[in-house]
């Protein structure tokens, strides 16, 4: 399968491994922590940078569950099989720990070149050993660190990669981090050859994921997608969703009913508790915790009002992750119509909704695309761009671009995003915007308006500035 993409994510794993080569830093190895949702393409971008360099490289991945030993046995087997070249006497050792077996892994790499070195799945080394993250430290201060390598540690379980460099922890302060995101809205319209609003459809409904994106062959329009995606019922756009969750979430879990209630729209505390409730709502006592490991995970974001006074108990929740957010929403109902032949019953149900789906989805979107081109604007120092509503959610305003968080010294401007299919953003929604701006505190009659929309604007609106899908995701470039 043809890589697209991750352009940025591969220069800095090159800058990396140049680093070794002229010896820049202060150890000859480097060693670097490399994060991600599942089914991001972490492992894939390893692969790819690995054949690309034409570097001597080793790929080891983790099998869940499996015994120590084993897994330990597996290791040096794939070492004699990978480009390092390792005797075959290593494929029938039995190291009685880590430490002797990544002591043979530095044994073996050379001296006078760069080399890399991928541990993928790392948090099920940490699960299954718990002298994995111990005998990491010692080796690869005695040896590895000593030998020209590049050690990728890539895996999905945030907190547990995060903790990997939480002081007290043995490898503190041995790795630098990257964390690989989905492709974004502007590689996602390149590979699916849209123009911008059909791009930023396609990537509210793939979420960047580049086996869902593979899937959508260059021009196809969204209806056509849908309508061939949901014909078969093991298409990428189906199953991705239930496998991500499953990973972490089984089907019974309270985790997954919470997830369940914010796909289905709920956004107050309140609100998710009762919808997440088998009998009843879910005490606070529950549902905080579960919230807190969601948002650790970054499955799930928490959202604050924007403005000059603290609001902090007001929160909203949403999906961090915009495909499981569509997924959540329609697909997973979907899944039995599709596997008893009426995919075209789940697209009309989609279709019904759409439209007002997609308009509160693509706010996190605009948003984090308004933060970079507002460094090349009027507002370079706006530090956050956010919403801002009340307790009665009216009114509610969808941009707020302020100078801190959580609290704001000033607010810079308010804006509004219409994502209307055809209609322009006109007078209508022009002092709708202007009424909200008394109702936010730290505006005046003076505080800037924006806007931005799908399809244009009423000429003649007094706009301090407005975008477009073309700016949208010309901010990704």
């Amino acid at each position: 399968m043809q890589f697209h993409g991750r352009d940025s994510d591969l220069r800095r794993l090159n800058g990396l491994l140049d680093g070794i080569e002229t010896g820049a830093g202060t150890t000859r190895g480097r060693a670097l922590i490399v994060t991600g949702r599942r089914r991001v393409g972490k492992s894939r971008l390893a692969q790819e940078f690995c054949d690309r360099t034409g570097r001597e490289y080793v790929v080891f991945q983790a099998t869940r569950g499996r015994n120590p030993m084993a897994e330990r046995r597996e290791f040096l087997a794939t070492l004699t099989q990978s480009s390092l070249q390792a005797p075959a006497l290593f494929a029938h050792l039995s190291p009685p720990d880590w430490n002797g077996t990544l002591r043979a892994l530095a044994e073996l790499l050379p001296d006078d070149r760069p080399t890399v070195v991928v541990l993928d799945e790392v948090p099920w080394l940490v699960q299954q050993d718990a002298e994995f993250e111990g005998a990491l430290q010692t080796v690869w201060d005695q040896y590895l660190s000593r030998k020209p390598v590049l050690l990728l540690l890539i895996g999905s379980d945030l907190s547990v990669m995060e903790a990997l460099q939480t002081y007290g922890r043995p490898f503190f302060g041995r790795a630098t981090k990257i964390d690989i995101a989905p492709l974004n809205v502007a590689d996602v319209q390149m590979m699916a050859g849209l123009d911008a609003a059909d791009a930023i459809d396609a990537h509210l409904i793939t979420g960047g994921f580049p086996e869902i994106v593979q899937t959508w062959a260059p021009g196809m329009s969204r209806v056509e997608f849908l309508r061939g995606a949901l014909d078969v019922p093991l298409s990428p756009l189906l199953v991705a969703g239930e496998l991500s969750l499953l990973g972490e979430f089984p089907e019974s879990s309270r985790s997954r009913a919470i997830l369940e209630a914010i796909g289905d729209g709920e956004r107050t505390f309140s609100a998710i508790a009762a919808a997440a409730g088998s009998s009843g709502s879910l005490p606070a006592g529950t549902l905080n915790p579960l919230l807190r490991t969601l948002e650790a995970k970054r499955i799930v974001e928490t959202d604050f009002p924007l403005s000059t006074s603290s609001d902090t108990k007001n929160k909203r929740y949403r999906l961090g992750d915009p495909y499981l957010h569509f997924w959540l929403a329609f697909l997973r109902r979907a899944i039995p119509l599709v596997e008893r032949g009426r995919g075209d019953v789940a697209l009309d149900r989609i279709e019904r909704s759409w439209t007002t789906w997609r308009g509160r989805a693509v706010e996190p979107l605009v948003r984090e695309s308004l933060m970079r081109l507002l460094l090349d604007s009027e507002w370079p120092e706006v530090e956050a761009v956010g919403g801002w509503w009340n307790r009665q959610n009216n009114p509610e305003v969808d941009l707020v671009g302020v100078d801190r968080t959580p609290t704001a010294r000033k607010v810079e401007f308010i804006g509004s995003v219409k994502w209307y299919e055809a209609d322009t953003f006109g007078t209508h929604e022009f002092d709708d915007l202007a009424r909200a701006r008394g109702a936010v505190p730290g505006t005046d009659s003076d505080t800037p308006l924006v806007a931005v929309a799908r399809s244009g604007f009423e000429a003649g609106l007094p706009l301090a500035a407005r975008w477009g899908p073309d700016e949208i995701v010309g901010a990704w470039r």
